[in-house]
Formats: C-alpha cells, sequence, structure tokens
C-alpha cells in the first residue's frame, strides 16, 4: 500500500507547510532531500527499493510551491501514485551522469541567484549519492551556498500526526501480540537461532509488514550484550531470554523487548527485573512537555544507580518513528525539549556482573496531558518460561 492511501493530502500538505515555514525562518530557498525517510516525509513514497544502493532518489522542496521529483524511471509509476505531479525522471542506472543533470537544472530552475539550499548534513543523516556527484552538483550550482537542514528536518518530523500516531499504536499492538505467544516458541533446549527466526514468524503473523530488526540475548543470569547475531546455542535453565523488535506497519516502526527466566528466576534476576520495572516508571514520570530528554536520562539512571551500576549500553532510549531510532537521544547531555506529538523509548539497562546485563524497553508519546504508553506495559515481575526439555 502506497503511503499517499494511509495518509490523506491534507497530512502531506501539512508537512510541506511546516517545511517550508521552517525553511523560511532559517533563509533557506530550497531543500534537497536524498535519504529515504526525507523523501517519504514529504511525497509518501513508500518502497523497500531503496535496499539497492544502485540508484539515487532526489526531491526538491522549494521556498513555495510543490515538491519536485527527480528520480530513475523505474519508480515513475510509484511516485505518481503519490501526491506529487510533478516528476521529472532518467534512466538509471547511468554513472556517468545519474541524475546530475537533471536535478541541477531543475535546482537551478525553482532557485534564485545565489540560492541558499538545505541538505541534511548532520547526525543520524547520509548523503544517498555519490559524494562525487555531489561535488559535481555544488560545482554546477555555484555560487549557490548550501547549508545544513538536518536540525529543520529533525524537528518537524519528530512530532508525529495523529495519523502517524495511529500506525505507530498499531505496529506495537502487533509486536505485543507476538509477545503474548512467546511460550509457543521457546522451550529449553532450542537454539536461539531457531527463537529469532520463530519470533520474526510471528510478528508476520500478527500483521507486521515486514521484521528489519530483531535483537536480543540469552545467557546464564544475564545476556552479554543486545546487538550480537543469534547463535545456535540452546536454550538453558536459569537463563534469562530477552528479545527486542523493530517490526515495520506502514512504513513505521515499534522497538520495544521483554525478558523472561527460562525456569525459575533467582533472587538477583527478580531483584534486577524490578529496578528496571521502576527506573522506566520513573522515566515515565518525568516525561512531560517542557522537560528535556537529559531530565527523563537523569530520572532513570537515578534508579539504575540504586544498584551501583552505570547502566548499560549508554542512551536510555530514544525517539521512534519511520526509523528505527531517531531524535532524540535520551542521555545525560542531550537538552532536546520534549513536545506533544513526540514518541519515544524508554530503555534502562543494568549490567548486573561483567558480561551479564539487562536491558527493559517500552514506547510512550507526550501528549499535552502527560506521557501515554504505547505498548503494553511489560508485567511487573519477570514471566518464567517453566517448559522442560
Amino acid at each position: 500500500m502506497n503511503a499517499s492511501q494511509v495518509f490523506p493530502l491534507s497530512e502531506f500538505e501539512m508537512r510541506l507547510a511546516r517545511l517550508q515555514t521552517r525553511m523560511s525562518d532559517a533563509g533557506l530557498d530550497g531543500l534537497l532531500l536524498t535519504s529515504e525517510h526525507d523523501v517519504r516525509y514529504v511525497t509518501g513514497f513508500l518502497t523497500r527499493f531503496w535496499e539497492s544502493p544502485t540508484r539515487p532518489w532526489f526531491v526538491v522542496v522549494p521556498a513555495s510551491g510543490n515538491p519536485i521529483a527527480a528520480i530513475p524511471s523505474i519508480g515513475a509509476a510509484l511516485m505518481a501514485a503519490t501526491w506529487v505531479t510533478d516528476i521529472r525522471t532518467w534512466s538509471a542506472p547511468t554513472p556517468e551522469d545519474d541524475g546530475i543533470s537533471l536535478l541541477a537544472d531543475t535546482l537551478k530552475e525553482v532557485l534564485p541567484p545565489h540560492a541558499r539550499l538545505g541538505l541534511a548534513m548532520g547526525h543520524e543523516t547520509a548523503l544517498r549519492m555519490p559524494l562525487v556527484d555531489f561535488m559535481r552538483l555544488r560545482d554546477d550550482l555555484a555560487p549557490c551556498e548550501i547549508l545544513d537542514a538536518t536540525k529543520l528536518l529533525r524537528e518537524t518530523q519528530a512530532i508525529k500526526s495523529e495519523r502517524e500516531l495511529e500506525i505507530i499504536s498499531e505496529i506495537c499492538a502487533i509486536g505485543g501480540r507476538a509477545f503474548d505467544r512467546i511460550e509457543e516458541i521457546v522451550q529449553v533446549g532450542k537454539p536461539l537461532s531457531g527463537v529469532y527466526r520463530d519470533f520474526q514468524a510471528l510478528l508476520l503473523s500478527e500483521g507486521a509488514d515486514w521484521v528489519p530488526y530483531v535483537a536480543g540475548g540469552a545467557g546464564q543470569g544475564g545476556y552479554p550484550d543486545v546487538i550480537s547475531p543469534a547463535t545456535d546455542a540452546p536454550l538453558r535453565d536459569g537463563d534469562i531470554l530477552m528479545l527486542d523488535t523493530g517490526a515495520v506497519r506502514l512504513g513505521y516502526f515499534c522497538d520495544f523487548d521483554r525478558n523472561w527466566s527460562i525456569g525459575s528466576a533467582s533472587a538477583e534476576t527478580r531483584s534486577a527485573y524490578r529496578l528496571l520495572f521502576e527506573a522506566t516508571d520513573a522515566g515515565f514520570e518525568a516525561a512531560r512537555p517542557g522537560t528535556t530528554a537529559s531530565s527523563v536520562f537523569r530520572a532513570m539512571q537515578s534508579v539504575i544507580d540504586k544498584a551501583g551500576s552505570s547502566g548499560a549500553g549508554g542512551r536510555l532510549g530514544h525517539g521512534l518513528g519511520m526509523r528505527l531510532t531517531e531524535f532524540p537521544s535520551l542521555t545525560a547531555t542531550d537538552e532536546t525539549e520534549l513536545q506533544p506529538g513526540m514518541v519515544l523509548t524508554l530503555e534502562p539497562g543494568l549490567e548486573m556482573a561483567p558480561g551479564r546485563m539487562m536491558v527493559h524497553e517500552e514506547d510512550i508519546v507526550i501528549t499535552d496531558d502527560g506521557p501515554r504508553f504505547l505498548t503494553n506495559r511489560a508485567a511487573p515481575e519477570i514471566p518464567e518460561i517453566g517448559l522442560q526439555a
């Protein structure tokens, strides 16, 4: 389903108006978008074809008027199904001139002399075109000044619309239903790699469109990290199992985890789990409009400090939406002010001993009245999966 069928025309008109207002405030005459999420935010162009690195894709947002797509001809039909009407194409791949002349001509058409052009250049961004082509474009546009538009783009996208929140709530519910079925796929002696595969199948069966991200871990009294690929090591009594999913519905992610004890949980495991549950609650209570990302971090960290641990994994949460992780980061130094419409993960972690950790994660939205859980809250005590081999 194309994103233009997911969102009404008014959604894209609102997004464009917000961007152009911020562009005017920043003194920008135009905006060049090259990344999947930025292009989709403005146009509704939803496709997994971005997995192929062969072709670049460009969208130009002028200071006034509607966006212009300069894209490979293979995408013309899909882009025509969006609200974008000015679609200019070339036959790609053509490495000697892969849309650069077309893009330059388009920009010269809509930009004034000595223009100021915005481009995402900062943290959490990537230039999705060959650097040599960008240098050629820059030289062709001279004396146009190309400036960093990262702040403008991320602050606009951080505030989710009601329809975006509905979709994120839906994928969170899908993830929750898959987690509720965990005992269907977990048993002592089963390789962790098999659990990963079967968990992805559960997510798809519950309604996820695709599952770009599954992580987790398992180990006696804790797991060593939360990013390693699953091994064929079998689950054992005494393991703590954690699964973390970034499943997608209509182009939007959920990102939360759940922990279980394989067999009876030890007192240490129960205590660590309750501490992280309490830390999540503290972060939730702190996450109110007008406070900062760092304040939410400190609220969770203060609970973790009770265990004499510095935590695990660095930041204790992040933004969420079209990307698995978005601006802002819940760290001690991120002074981003929280606003209604922001979606965040709360992700406190605890190092229980060298090589053993536990992490808990929930998804929330900031509203005018305070935070609201988008995930069904995990159980306050660690669930036990007591199956026998």
